[in-house]
């Protein structure tokens, strides 16, 4: 079980950080951050260059914690809320199918790092190697990270957003 929880954590986790770091530095044609304050500004977000920074950055470490197994449910919380967040301002809209534009992404990477928060990050983890596990694994961490994620995706959603349409940008 250690050599599949790698697996996922290392690929998922990897693959969350590089969409982090499209958002913060540009990298893998990213937007970097302009662009990505762009976009937030677009969707609503009233403060769209924090936004920018704090979705990229709940990207970037999370899928890092992700991989490492380092404070597992903490990057879990990270990847939940920005998956939201994409899942409800920009996805949900299209459908399911990712080739639409729909939520599929959002969904699987969410229900990835609820699952490995559950389960826990396994022996090859850092969290193993700091004693953990334990602690930062179990059943009760599944409804943890999804309350959790849904307090603070709900807060950015609603007060975090103008509720009126932003001039230059289309209705969304």
């Amino acid at each position: 079980m250690t050599l599949g929880l790698l697996i996922v954590r290392i690929v998922a986790g990897l693959t969350m950080a590089a969409h982090g770091s499209q958002k913060l530095f540009g990298w893998f044609d990213g937007p970097g951050r302009r662009g990505t304050a762009g976009m937030m500004e677009g969707l609503g977000y009233r403060e769209p260059a924090i936004m920018a920074s704090l979705a990229g950055l709940a990207e970037f470490s999370g899928g890092l914690g992700l991989a490492l197994g380092f404070l597992t449910p903490l990057a879990a919380i990270a990847i939940v809320v920005v998956m939201l967040n994409a899942a409800f301002t920009v996805h949900l809209k299209n459908g399911f199918w990712n080739t639409a534009g729909g939520y599929e992404y959002p969904l699987v990477m969410s229900a990835v790092a609820v699952g490995i928060a559950t389960a826990g990050p396994g022996d090859a983890s850092v969290d193993n190697a700091l004693g953990f596990v334990g602690a930062l694994s179990g059943d009760a961490w599944a409804p943890i990270v999804v309350v959790v994620a849904l307090v603070a995706s709900t807060l950015t959603m609603t007060v975090g957003r103008h509720h009126e349409r932003v001039p230059g940008h289309p209705v969304r």
